[in-house]
C-alpha cells in the first residue's frame, strides 16, 4: 500500500491518537504528518518525534503554529532529525524558536541527506538565525541545500541579516522559492535583493508580500528583469506602496521571459527529435534552462 497522509488541525490529541500516529509512522504508511495548532503533551510530542525517527515514508513534516513550543521539544525534534533520513518538507511556521532554538535545530538540518524545503516564518528569528540558515544555501552542487525557504514575518532580522541572506541566495546553486513576505525590508534590502536575483541561476520565485517597498524598489526590480538574464519568474509584490503600471510592468517582463524559454524548449526537442535540422542557427546555440519544482513540496501552504 502506497503511504498516505494524517492531517489534522486545531485539535486536543489524546494518547490513543498519538499510538496510532506513531504506529503509521512505524509501519512506514505516512508520507505526510501535519499536526498544525495541535494540542497534545511533552510525553506525546515525544512519541511522535521518536516516530519520526523511525519512519522511512515520511516525507513532509508539518507542525505550524506552535507546537514547538519550547526548549525541549526544539532538542526532541532535533534528534530525530539526526535519525530520520526521508524527510524533505519541515514546516515549523509560528513556532516560536528564536535564534536560540535555531542553533539547537541546526546541526540536524544542515547534516539531513533530503531536506530541499524549510519554514521559519514566524519564527521570532534574528540575524544570528539568519547566519545559520545561511549554512544551509550552499555555493556550489557537491553539497545538497535548500530549494524552498521561507522567512515570512520574522521582523527581528535587521538589514545587516538581510544583506548576508542576500549573499547567500547570490551563490546557492539549488535555491528555487524564497518567501519573504510580511518582513519590514524597505527599498535598501530589496536593492541588495535584487542583484542577489541578478547573479542567481536557479531562484524562481521571490515573494516580497507587505515589505514596506516603494516605487524605488519597483524601479530597481524592473531594471533587473530587464537587463540581466535571470530564472525568475514569479514576483510578489502585493501590500506595497508600488503604483499598479510598475508592477505590470515587472510582470510583462517575466511574462515574456518565460514564453522565450517555453519556445526554446521547444527548438530543443525538436531538434532532438530530428537529427537532420540544421545546427548552425542562432537558436541551436547551447540553452541554460531552469524549471520548477513540479508538484512542490510546498504544497500544503497553509499556515
Amino acid at each position: 500500500m502506497l503511504p498516505g497522509s494524517i492531517q489534522i488541525s486545531g485539535e486536543t490529541l489524546s494518547g490513543a491518537e498519538i499510538r496510532d500516529i506513531c504506529e503509521s509512522l512505524r509501519e512506514n504508511s505516512v508520507r505526510l504528518l501535519s499536526l498544525r495548532g495541535c494540542q497534545l503533551s511533552e510525553r506525546d510530542f515525544g512519541h511522535v518525534c521518536r516516530g519520526a525517527a523511525e519512519s522511512c515514508s515520511l516525507a513532509q513534516l508539518n507542525l505550524n503554529l506552535g507546537i514547538v513550543s519550547n526548549i525541549n521539544r526544539v532538542k526532541q525534534l532535533a534528534e530525530a532529525l539526526k535519525t530520520n533520513r526521508s524527510v524533505q518538507s519541515l514546516f515549523l511556521h509560528g513556532s516560536p524558536l528564536t535564534d536560540a532554538g535555531l542553533a539547537l535545530l541546526n546541526p540536524a538540518l544542515s547534516i539531513h541527506p533530503s531536506l530541499v524545503a524549510l519554514d521559519l516564518g514566524d519564527c521570532m528569528l534574528g540575524d544570528e538565525g539568519i547566519n545559520l540558515i545561511c549554512g544551509l544555501l550552499p555555493p556550489d552542487g557537491a553539497k545538497s541545500g535548500l530549494k524552498e525557504l521561507t522567512l515570512s514575518a520574522n521582523p527581528g532580522v535587521t538589514s545587516k541579516g538581510w544583506g548576508r541572506l542576500a549573499i547567500a541566495v547570490a551563490h546557492s546553486s539549488q535555491l528555487r522559492v524564497l518567501n519573504l513576505d510580511y518582513n519590514p525590508l524597505g527599498d535598501q534590502v530589496a536593492g541588495m535583493l535584487a542583484v542577489a536575483v541578478a547573479s542567481s541561476r536557479t531562484l524562481e520565485v521571490l515573494d516580497l508580500e507587505g515589505t514596506g517597498l516603494t516605487n524605488q524598489s519597483a524601479q530597481t526590480l524592473l531594471d533587473m528583469v530587464e537587463n540581466y538574464p535571470t530564472a525568475l519568474r514569479t514576483l510578489i509584490l502585493a501590500e506595497n506602496n508600488i503604483s499598479p503600471e510598475l508592477q505590470q510592468q515587472i510582470s510583462d517582463l517575466l511574462s515574456e521571459g518565460e514564453e522565450e524559454e517555453e519556445t526554446e524548449a521547444r527548438e530543443v526537442t525538436a531538434r532532438e527529435k530530428n537529427p537532420w535540422i540544421c545546427q548552425n542557427t542562432p537558436s541551436s546555440q547551447m540553452v541554460l534552462m531552469t524549471s520548477g519544482l513540479g508538484d512542490s513540496l510546498l504544497a500544503e501552504t497553509e499556515m
